[in-house]
């Protein structure tokens, strides 16, 4: 079982308008919520994709009751510790043509005690699990190291865990003794790590940086290069994964979709190829739809089969 680990879930929700009026009132009937954060996106992608999961984080209050309802009618099994404050909101204005303002909670602040109660029923929770992701921000009140505890817990009973995060987390993770197995970080978050610019399109140079001290012990490293595919190191192999032309409707959540791919096939012990192949084909299908950490598994062989991978 994939352990799915979201610790600030929101309720996202989208409103589509022709235009954004400001100061004044905008109506729309064009509504869409669902239960929302990296996290669960990744356990709707791997739930479609037909693979074991448990859901996990901290919820509260009565949007944390509605995230939990979302994920009963989809029938994502979840396990989540509660606290005394409400979840939060995220709110997505698509307008004029293409335009997206977001509207983002920062979400509750957790107290020592709620820490305490989540670190130890994920305890419990890893006795059953063979991989954890753990996707996304942390919630205010926790240590920007609380991720890297998470990896030292699993590590403890021999469970990997994928970490995509970014920021001070991620570089607690590099930083600690017990190492995750794979990060994704974008280019962005490269060069805050490396203290430099990166261009991501320059692979010679992105083999360089994957190679600097700061990664050592971690096994993966995926970066994404948007339409050209993703640049990956695998221990001392680099590899250019490159994938077909396809119609965007929808990019939100397309790298959560390549975390479920990359974990449904580390989970399934696939080969190097495969592992590559499977992410890059479920964050192709999630740009594919208008909902975010969705994918159509009916299409999977098809994209499946049409991205290569090199190694250079």
């Amino acid at each position: 079982m994939i352990l799915t680990v979201t610790m600030n879930p929101s309720i996202d929700m989208a409103y589509t308008l022709d235009t954004l009026a400001i100061d004044t009132v905008n109506r729309t009937a064009d509504v869409r919520k669902t239960a929302g954060g990296k996290g669960l996106n990744v356990s709707r992608v791997l739930h479609l994709m037909n693979h074991d999961l448990t859901a996990t984080g901290v919820l509260g209050g009565y949007f944390g009751q509605y995230i939990e309802s979302q994920l009963d009618r989809d029938g994502i099994a979840h396990s989540f510790t509660h606290i005394n404050q409400e979840s939060r909101n995220s709110i997505a204005i698509l307008h004029d043509g293409g335009d997206q303002t977001e509207i983002l909670e920062a979400g509750p602040t957790l107290s020592e005690a709620d820490a305490d109660a989540f670190m130890a029923h994920f305890d419990d929770l890893l006795d059953q699990t063979t991989l954890v992701t753990i996707s996304g921000s942390l919630p205010g009140g926790l240590a920007s190291d609380f991720y890297a505890k998470m990896v030292a817990h699993a590590k403890a009973k021999h469970v990997d865990v994928l970490l995509d995060s970014s920021g001070a987390s991620l570089k607690a993770g590099l930083d600690a003794p017990d190492k995750p197995l794979l990060i994704k970080p974008n280019e962005d978050e490269l060069g805050v790590l490396l203290n430099t610019t990166v261009d991501k399109h320059d692979l010679t140079a992105l083999r360089q940086h994957l190679s600097d001290d700061v990664f050592d012990g971690v096994a993966w490293i995926v970066v994404s290069l948007g339409a050209a595919g993703a640049f990956v190191k695998h221990l001392d192999h680099f590899y250019q994964v490159t994938i077909p032309k396809i119609n965007v409707v929808n990019p939100v959540g397309s790298g959560d979709s390549t975390l479920a791919g990359l974990a449904l096939a580390l989970d399934n012990h696939a080969s190097d190829d495969v592992v590559m192949k499977t992410a890059m084909t479920t964050g192709m299908l999630n740009t594919m739809e208008a909902e975010t950490g969705f994918v159509n598994p009916a299409l999977f062989d098809t994209y499946f089969n049409q991205v290569t991978v090199k190694e250079v």
